[in-house]
């Protein structure tokens, strides 16, 4: 009731409005006409031109009324809210894209200039006004043609990226990585498992200040921290369900190298159950299979682990992923590895793919 009535109350006020603005309009048109019959009624110069100026005063303070009444009634009148024209034609979008890479770095390619322009942190900015010309040729590489090259999707290749820094040790990158993934919608707790993961590759030496890295960047972004729980296992079925998880990937050869283990080394073989595979492979957050292309690429990056690259290879074969999603994956770590790594990988891949 109250709502009519104050709708009624509205409705009443702007029409008063609209007809003082009438009326005023009715008698700015009659000032008018007076002013031209008097006007031709003067014969003096001087009397004449005092006449136009104190006309000029009356037909002004007439305006300021109508031009206030009109304000108040557009004021008291209900707006339609504005609606923003989504459509961008081709030309609209190349001048778009022209504006942005002048806004950022004349000499990127559109692609990276977008990419640049929605991805890049304030210290990538930074580096680029001190380091201009490098930064903008790793931008158009790394945004563009490396991107362009790898089929896998924009997700995977983040993922992926991230893992790469960490087995670099690349701790200040890792920072700046992961908070361009965060824009582009990586979920921080695959951020975290992500660094988790490659604790049993890369040792907590490196992980340690991944962590830190990672840690300072989620306070800065009020991120809460600790993350909810993802461990699926318990101290009794750990080795357990690790070991389930090695036999999906590698079959009965886990099975066979556990049996002819020396009795000295054995307890390492428990350890790859227990904790490689049942304290990270088996946690929630990422799947087995991410995981397991996270490690080959993890391993790729680190150097120097030629067998286990081969073996993770067969890993990844093993549970569906062909040659192309393996060159795919070398192919988007590459700006952060360098091309010995990389080509070691491909040589990999080769040797189990090309028989």
């Amino acid at each position: 009731m109250k709502n009519h009535t104050k709708k009624s109350s509205h409705i009443e006020q702007t029409n008063q409005i609209s007809h003082a603005s009438q009326a005023s309009q009715t008698e700015l048109a009659n000032q008018a006409g007076q002013i031209s019959q008097i006007a031709s009624q003067q014969s003096q110069p001087t009397t004449r031109r005092k006449f136009f100026r104190d006309s000029a005063f009356m037909v002004a303070g007439s305006v300021l009324t109508l031009s206030s009444l009109n304000a108040e009634s557009t004021k008291s009148a209900p707006q339609a809210p504005a609606t923003k024209n989504t459509n961008t034609t081709p030309k609209e979008q190349t001048m778009k894209n022209t504006t942005a890479k002048a806004s950022i770095a004349p000499n990127l390619t559109d692609k990276a200039a977008r990419k640049v322009q929605q991805y890049a942190t304030k210290q990538d900015i930074a580096l680029h006004k001190t380091d201009t010309e490098f930064m903008e040729n790793f931008w158009n590489f790394a945004y563009d043609e490396v991107d362009s090259h790898s089929a896998l999707d924009a997700p995977t290749k983040w993922k992926l990226q991230l893992g790469a820094v960490i087995a670099n040790d690349g701790a200040l990158e890792f920072e700046n990585l992961a908070e361009s993934a965060l824009k582009a919608g990586i979920a921080p707790s695959e951020i975290k498992e992500i660094i988790y993961q490659a604790t049993a590759y890369i040792g907590f030496a490196r992980t340690r200040s991944i962590l830190e890295s990672c840690n300072a960047l989620f306070a800065r972004l009020k991120i809460p921290l600790p993350l909810a729980p993802a461990s699926t296992t318990t101290r009794e079925n750990r080795a357990q369900k690790g070991l389930e998880a090695q036999r999906k990937l590698f079959g009965a050869a886990i099975d066979k190298g556990n049996a002819s283990a020396p009795a000295d080394v054995k307890h390492i073989r428990h350890f790859l159950s227990a904790n490689c595979f049942g304290d990270y492979y088996t946690r929630s957050g990422l799947s087995l299979e991410f995981r397991e292309l996270l490690t080959f690429v993890i391993l790729a990056s680190l150097g120097g682990a030629d067998s286990q690259v081969k073996a993770h290879v067969q890993g990844n074969l093993n549970i569906g992923h062909d040659r192309g999603v393996l060159i795919g994956a070398v192919t988007a770590i590459l700006p952060y590895i360098g091309y010995p790594k990389a080509l070691n990988a491909l040589s990999a891949i080769d040797e189990l793919t090309k028989k």
